[in-house]
């Protein structure tokens, strides 16, 4: 089974720390959706045949459209591709967008999961993040999913802010267990190069980031919603018992998937491609039935690479078994070399031939993996 990624690039308006390919932009709307709907035409053959066991409309921001637009994809998507009965398909949505009637059209379609950018339930981080919702406002999104049978549902919340002291990061940890949302995924604010956060820290309008708060509150949530019961499965990633993000972890497993849209990725597990990050150049050459696009052929190295990078984030880990298959016994004895000190430290563990992190290790996931690469 594999995965496909629609990406919307479009916002009401930035956020300050967003480095994905976005606009705050009415324009060219329908366009988009048509171009769409094309590539995945144009593209019919990259999945070779294989079904869709997940579809996952990200950006951007989806919710900025209605039921029916993001209908008409997934109807194409499974005359082109297929769909398995049982596939996840979850659509981005900000609390701003969230009412009754879009939630009601929602109902309608094959939507069965959707992701809530809530990012905080203080008014006065939300400013700082330049979001366009309130504090009240996520609050009431949530709800009123809920109520429309959205009950496969995920909020997104950012720590390490500013303006976000550890007194605040509890409250938002609280509300967000009060929610009985199913998934949470949380994330440190990190400060992009180009970004507007990047802009207004150089120039001192706003505080720096400090990564020893972002340490900290990573800390508390880990305790927090360990003691509520939630699974930590991947860095990013907590839900109640088995209720993970299945597109997700596809992604971290290395299954295939198809990105549309401008600037979106894909992977057919031999190379990686990217469109183009640019609508108007999206759009003009799909206009022609070609997609621009980018593609890097993965070497034994760089594969060997990426599953330590995704492997580790997960609360499976790196399986020894598969290195040794999959890369030989060169790489694994690299690997077991360079792991070493990491073990010593007590920033991994080593059992069932699987490698994990520890508590101590996870807020430094990337950092650890990197340092294990060939």
């Amino acid at each position: 089974m594999a995965g496909l990624y629609v990406h919307i690039p479009f916002c009401r308006q930035k956020c300050h720390y967003c480095n994905f390919y976005s606009l705050a932009t009415t324009k060219h709307h329908s366009q988009i959706i048509r171009a769409i709907i094309h590539e995945l035409e144009i593209r019919k053959t990259y999945l070779r045949g294989e079904k869709l066991s997940t579809i996952y409309f990200g950006g951007g921001t989806p919710s900025l459209f209605q039921a029916q637009t993001l209908a008409s994809i997934i109807e194409k998507a499974t005359k082109v591709f297929g769909i398995d009965k049982n596939a996840e398909i979850t659509v981005e949505a900000n609390p701003d967008d969230i009412n009754e009637r879009w939630l009601s059209d929602l109902q309608k379609t094959d939507v069965n999961r959707l992701s809530i950018g809530v990012q905080s339930f203080d008014d006065k981080d939300l400013k700082y993040l330049n979001r366009t919702h309130t504090a009240a406002r996520a609050e009431d999104s949530i709800k009123q999913a809920l109520d429309h049978g959205f009950d496969n549902l995920s909020i997104d919340l950012i720590y390490g802010s500013p303006m976000l002291d550890d007194g605040a990061w509890s409250e938002n940890i609280s509300k967000a267990m009060l929610t009985e949302v199913p998934h949470i995924s949380a994330y440190a604010l990190t400060v992009e190069p180009g970004t507007a956060l990047d802009h207004f820290i150089r120039k001192g309008k706003y505080k720096p980031v400090d990564d020893a708060n972002a340490a900290r509150q990573f800390n508390m949530i880990l305790k927090e919603l360990d003691a509520a019961g939630f699974e930590h499965y991947e860095i990013s990633n907590f839900c109640r018992p088995g209720q993970y993000s299945k597109h997700n972890t596809s992604y971290w497993f290395g299954e295939k998937y198809i990105g549309v849209g401008p600037s979106a990725h894909s992977y057919d597990e031999k190379s990686r491609q990217w469109n183009v990050s640019n609508l108007k150049s999206y759009i003009a050459s799909v206009d022609k039935s070609e997609v621009d696009f980018e593609r890097e052929i993965l070497s034994t190295s760089q594969k060997f690479n990426e599953y330590l990078m995704t492997a580790i984030r997960t609360l499976w880990g790196i399986d020894l078994e598969k290195v040794k298959t999959d890369f030989g016994e060169d790489l694994l004895g690299h690997l077991l070399n360079e792991a070493q000190p990491y073990l010593e430290n007590n920033q991994i563990k080593l059992s069932q031939k699987k490698i994990t992190l520890t508590n101590k290790g996870k807020f430094f996931a990337d950092g650890i993996a990197a340092g294990m690469f060939v």
